[in-house]
């Protein structure tokens, strides 16, 4: 009997790991493309002569006549991607307790009408965001990538339920103490919130990186641009170097996955709450 669940175990193994590798063999297969030799990119499953020509050419700014920008599109995307992050995590934060610990009138309302906004594409409203942008004199800035998304609504309807399953008792000692709701908020409730804001902000940070829509609509100069739009880019004229492609897309998740890795053990925690 021990041998038949010994064996069943093994089998349960080799599974899981059959649908990891297959999961994981493009993000392989991408970064062996971007060491590969350009003779061999996408001609061969595994590559057999490696360079870092795909790097050194995407770093110098691409072809001689038309330099590219790449080096300063990853850091307007690490400004944009981290300010709009810390706006979205603060706005929820405020309203999610205000909804969770706050009574006050049309409160469930307000909830309701959050709730009824997270059904609708975040694209219809792409073109009056865009000219309110354009009509502030924002266009082509880094505040005209920011503020547009410094606000989610699924942000907000996660902190609101977390809030609303912390004690009340925490809240009112802390109100007999003297303390303020900003105080509560920020000493008392966040600071045992650490595994659903890590949650939050992985899949927050994840989701601005990769953002390509607006920062494409909203951007005009080299300067201003960011990595997915120059990325984009290469499809076009760039679209004759696949081993630089694949070394910008090795670039383009490699601040995801070490942000991931840094806070894997609280984003495990968090999960375990939003699957409850």
């Amino acid at each position: 009997m021990a041998g038949t669940k010994k064996k069943g175990l093994w089998f349960r193994y080799l599974i899981a790991v059959a649908f990891l590798l297959v999961m994981i063999f493009p993000y392989i297969y991408m970064v062996l493309n971007s060491f590969a030799d350009w003779d061999q990119v996408d001609r061969k499953l595994i590559p057999t002569h490696y360079t870092l020509k795909s790097y050194q050419w995407l770093l110098g700014g691409g072809e001689a006549v038309i330099p590219r920008p790449w080096i300063h599109a990853f850091f307007n995307s690490f400004i944009v991607s981290a300010g709009s992050t810390f706006l979205m995590m603060v706005t929820a934060v405020m309203v999610a307790y205000a909804l969770a610990k706050i009574p006050f009138k049309g409160r469930n309302t307000i909830n309701n009408i959050i709730l009824f906004q997270m059904f609708f594409p975040a694209i219809i409203l792409l073109i009056p965001t865009f000219l309110v942008i354009q009509k502030v004199g924002m266009y082509d800035s880094y505040w005209g990538m920011i503020l547009p998304k410094a606000l989610s609504l699924w942000a907000i309807f996660m902190y609101t339920n977390f809030f609303k399953a912390i004690p009340e008792t925490f809240i009112e000692a802390a109100k007999l103490d003297g303390a303020s709701n900003l105080q509560i908020m920020f000493k008392i409730v966040l600071p045992m919130s650490k595994s659903i804001t890590t949650v939050i902000f992985l899949f927050l940070f994840m989701e601005r990186w990769t953002e390509l829509l607006w920062d494409m609509i909203v951007t005009k100069s080299d300067n201003m641009l960011t990595l997915n739009v120059l990325l984009s880019q290469m499809f076009g004229p760039y679209g004759g170097y696949p081993g630089p492609m694949y070394a910008a897309s090795v670039l383009l998740t490699m601040p995801i996955i070490l942000i991931f890795l840094a806070f894997a053990k609280k984003f495990q925690e968090g999960m375990q709450f939003t699957l409850k």
